[in-house]
């Protein structure tokens, strides 16, 4: 489909002044002449650049980020960042908690709406060639690049809030009022734009960026891999025929937004595209994380065990720095020294430390994450004949084969026993391990013991889990300068894998590729692959669900749970199948975190309730106030 060009002006243009090390300038109105002095040489239209990514998500940052938009996780009422308060159904028309469209402010570094971002990118677009001191084949390099960022952003507004308007040029300041006043575009026609928009930046874009100074801006590899992401939006459910929901948002005209025939093509079209996302990674040397370092002194002679390396394999997959895996990080935020990263909620305090300034404590996974992961047979704990799961929450003693994830002779529920090495690399539990300040901890979480709950305070975690994954092994938390930074994993190469899977079965059904696919994943995580697993009728209670569309389907998305767990996709995954009533409408739970005896501590209790109105809250709500600046917006169902 042929898109046309949709072009805007937006009435007042301000950008959030961030602390990193890139400085960001605040970019002024089109046509002056401090706009041309900013393109006359390469050194300050760097900043028009560096300004351009400023806009790209900060899932780093605690009170910024979506990852708390889920059922994943849980914390104390009055640290509630307002990704809690969205999902237990606080979120207004009038006042929205979060969102990409108007951008919001939040503790450390807030969120910049996305439609100035996108115009700051036909500025430098528009304007680039003025620049004296760089030759046609720069300037077209970073054309491409915040053309791509145009196309992610407008990709980020679709995913939260369905038909958007395009706009891939500025209008001059001296349009008219109905020019301004956009329509939304149909959904198809949204991904269209996305897509071709992906396609026309690949040509100049290098093939990978390596160089220490350029690492996060984006290249041919990046490009491939979030189209790939984009097309399996665009084939899923929510957006592929979903005449159950939508069949009454229409236009002006009388058009569905959305539409209402299922097109099975699109999967096939997504399995293509994460198949070039695949090789064209693998060409460029990114492959599957394995932990190749000296480990710590605490661990060396442990290391001979396989266990204890699968559990330092999927650990460091996330926090090493520009590892093997990393398609894309995100560079710009500065974890390092910032008291908001999202590692410091999750990070445990050491109560022996002189100081635990940078050390939070209140970021915990809930039960039903726990419960997620799989077993040590690779299979989910109500699928697995030899796990005691209608006994799950009863109390076990720590066998000695269990010692390199618990302690020894100490009890625990059977919940924690018995589980795959991601469950270990990612949770701490009572009477667990948690390697952490450059040394190894016996966890002890019950209240009033040396890692359960302080009395009057509200550093603690909500539900007995600890999370793990976002922290990395050697941050220590009593100063903020001496976490360990990280890029913000914005896309991984397992995560290719796993869209390669989903596209691959929904397409054509279960397949030696879509299987090779998983067990990619499958390896890494130290578990059996798909077919051993689900073919053992010792173990799998559904034996050989895997054979079946239906039942490889259901593998697929809790495998996608487990791996991505706590990188901010839940929420986009939960909608894009239309699971959200499934996941996103019942109580988060937890242990009795303030009970002290082991009897009570272990009893399930209910921390909250998460609210999901459907069909209302697969999409944000546009606020009032733009509604107000453009009649011709339409709002977006139930709000």
């Amino acid at each position: 489909m042929k898109i046309k060009n949709k072009i805007i002006l937006v009435f007042f243009f301000s950008i959030f002044t961030f602390s990193s090390c890139e400085k960001y300038l605040d970019i002024v109105p089109d046509g002056t002449q401090e706009l041309r002095l900013l393109f006359n040489r390469k050194e300050t239209a760097y900043n028009s650049l560096a300004n351009c990514y400023s806009y790209l998500p900060q899932n780093d940052g605690a009170y910024a980020s979506y990852v708390l938009l889920s059922d994943e996780l849980a914390v104390p009422v009055p640290k509630e960042p307002n990704a809690i308060r969205v999902m237990k159904g606080q979120q207004t028309v009038s006042n929205p908690l979060m969102g990409y469209w108007s951008g919001f402010g939040a503790i450390g570094r807030g969120q910049g709406s996305l439609w100035e971002g996108i115009r700051s990118c036909n500025i430098l677009i528009e304007n680039i060639d003025l620049v004296v001191d760089m030759n046609q084949s720069e300037k077209n390099q970073w054309k491409a690049e915040v053309s791509f960022l145009k196309a992610y952003y407008h990709f980020l507004l679709l995913s939260n809030y369905g038909p958007i308007p395009i706009i891939d040029t500025n209008l001059p300041i001296d349009a008219s009022d109905e020019e301004v006043r956009l329509d939304r575009e149909t959904v198809d026609e949204c991904f269209s734009y996305i897509v071709s928009t992906i396609d026309d930046a690949v040509a100049n874009l290098p093939e990978r960026v390596i160089g220490n100074n350029d690492l996060g801006r984006i290249d041919k590899v990046i490009a491939k891999a979030i189209k790939a992401r984009v097309l399996l939006y665009s084939a899923s459910p929510l957006f592929n025929g979903n005449s159950e929901f939508y069949s009454n948002f229409i236009n002006k005209d009388g058009v569905h937004f959305f539409n209402q025939n299922f097109d099975e093509s699109k999967w096939q079209f997504a399995a293509e595209a994460a198949k070039e996302a695949i090789d064209a990674a693998i060409t460029q040397g990114v492959s599957m994380y394995y932990y190749t370092d000296t480990p710590p002194t605490f661990d060396a002679n442990n290391f001979q065990f396989k266990f204890i390396r699968d559990q330092y394999n999927n650990r460091f997959a996330i926090t090493e720095p520009w590892n093997s895996e990393l398609v894309w990080g995100n560079s710009s935020p500065v974890t390092n020294g910032q008291f908001w990263q999202i590692q410091s909620p999750a990070l445990m305090k050491d109560p022996n430390s002189s100081s635990v300034e940078a050390a939070w404590q209140w970021l915990s996974p809930t039960l039903r994450m726990a419960e997620t992961y799989y077993t040590k047979n690779g299979l989910p704990i109500d699928e697995d004949k030899n796990f005691d799961y209608s006994n799950r929450y009863d109390i076990a003693t720590i066998a000695f084969n269990q010692r390199f994830y618990a302690q020894f002779a100490n009890r625990t529920a059977k919940l924690n026993l018995d589980r795959e090495p991601r469950f270990y690399a990612s949770l701490g539990f009572d009477r667990g391990i948690n390697r952490t300040w450059g040394s190894i901890w016996n966890l002890k979480m019950r209240s009033g013991e040396t890692h359960g709950r302080v009395a009057n305070t509200n550093d603690f975690l909500e539900t007995g889990y600890a999370l793990k994954k976002l922290v990395h092994q050697d941050t220590e938390g009593d100063a903020y300068n001496k976490a360990i930074s990280y890029p913000w994993p914005m896309i991984r190469l397992s995560e290719l894998y796993l869209n390669y899977a989903e596209a691959l079965n929904e397409a054509n059904g279960p397949s030696a590729e879509a299987y090779e696919s998983l067990n990619m994943i499958r390896q890494r995580a130290g578990i059996p692959t798909v077919q051993d697993a689900w073919s053992n009728t010792d173990n799998a209670i559904t034996v050989n669900k895997h054979l079946s569309k239906e039942g490889l389907r259901e593998i697929i998305q809790q495998e996608r749970s487990i791996e991505m767990a706590f990188e901010a996709h839940r929420y986009y995954d939960v909608r894009r199948w239309k699971l959200a009533t499934q996941y996103f409408t019942t109580p988060i739970k937890g242990w009795s975190v303030n009970e002290e005896s082991e009897a009570n501590y272990y009893q399930i209790r209910e921390i909250g309730q998460r609210s999901f109105n459907s069909p209302r809250d697969y999409f944000q709500p546009i606020s009032f106030t733009e509604l107000s600046r453009n009649p011709n917006l339409i709002q977006n169902p139930g709000w």
